[in-house]
């Protein structure tokens, strides 16, 4: 099986993952406690309102009848008309995923610049002062709240030393990363320490094989031992643990991008639920577990890439 048949057949394995949170986000609306029209519409709930949105929506259909519609709309790229926003929800999150999309990009840039060379140092020198100390210091991060390490580079870096901005987007592309960096180290922080442990236990299964010993014996050099030989083969437990991560951390970018005033999806959906603007609810939701299902997707065909050893037909 070549590549092409390698990607179609994850694709078509994604389906039912797909469906099921379809069915999830449609039933996020009638999991509200009485009528969901009312409830949407507060203290505009008029009944002419409400048998307006009954219609609008499809609420007044048999529930199969309802799912079908919402359907049939998500395949033509139709999310709904946004209650307090009055556009369409397709259209609200394409303009504000971008920034979404740079924060998690740039933090699993940072996780990987900051990870690889402190965990091939920490493996290179096994239960040595090197690899306590690597081992050690980025638990901090992990044992300390997002927001919290948010705020504390916030004061370090935006206000005690005014290197980068408080908070914001920029604009252009040096605009976007030099507004972002705080955002996604505060990310990278997160994600560090379970890479580096990953990382860092591959790397000493690796050098314990024979064919490291061997190369060692033919006077290999030691950049070359780490770094083609040794990294390299143990860099998918890695891929693996960083995927699921920031998968994981998806939904996190909605704590990170209120703290930071990012414009992205994540911040679209705070703001959706205080106003009640459920169908921009759903949309994001659905949008937040589609990239969730492409990272998983995008971590499958890394290991191919990274591993000659994988095969595409497996």
């Amino acid at each position: 099986m070549g590549r092409t048949g390698f990607v179609v057949r994850r694709l078509l394995l994604l389906l039912p993952v797909a469906v099921g949170v379809t069915i999830i986000c449609f039933f996020m609306v009638h999991l509200i406690p009485g009528d969901p029209a009312a409830t949407i519409l507060g203290i505009h709930a008029t009944p002419r309102a409400v048998a307006l949105l009954h219609q609008q929506w499809g609420l007044d259909r048999p529930l199969a009848s309802q799912y079908w519609l919402f359907l049939e709309r998500l395949l033509h790229g139709n999310l709904g008309q946004s209650i307090f926003y009055g556009g369409s929800v397709s259209s609200l999150i394409l303009s504000h995923l971008p920034p979404t999309l740079w924060l998690l990009g740039y933090a699993t840039v940072l996780t990987v610049l900051i990870s690889v060379p402190l965990a091939v140092l920490a493996a290179s020198r096994r239960d040595g002062v090197r690899d306590h100390v690597v081992r050690a210091v980025p638990l901090v991060g992990l044992g300390m709240p997002t927001f919290w390490l948010g705020f504390l580079l916030i004061y370090a870096f935006a206000i005690t030393l005014r290197i980068f901005p408080v908070s914001g987007y920029g604009s252009g592309f040096t605009g976007h990363l030099r507004s972002m960096f705080l955002p996604s180290l505060t990310v990278a922080l997160a994600l560090t320490p379970v890479v580096i442990r990953s990382l860092r236990a591959s790397m000493l299964d690796v050098l314990g094989a024979d064919y490291i010993t061997t190369a060692r014996s033919k006077g290999v050099s030691p950049r070359r031992l780490y770094l083609r030989h040794a990294l390299r083969n143990a860099v998918i437990p890695a891929v693996t643990v960083l995927a699921i991560n920031i998968g994981f951390l998806v939904g996190a970018t909605v704590v990170i991008e209120q703290i930071f005033a990012v414009p992205g999806i994540g911040q679209l959906m705070v703001n959706a639920i205080f106003q009640r603007d459920f169908p921009v609810v759903q949309g994001v939701t659905l949008v937040f577990a589609i990239m969730v299902v492409l990272i998983n997707l995008m971590a499958d065909l890394s290991y191919a890439a990274l591993d000659p050893r994988v095969s595409f037909g497996r």
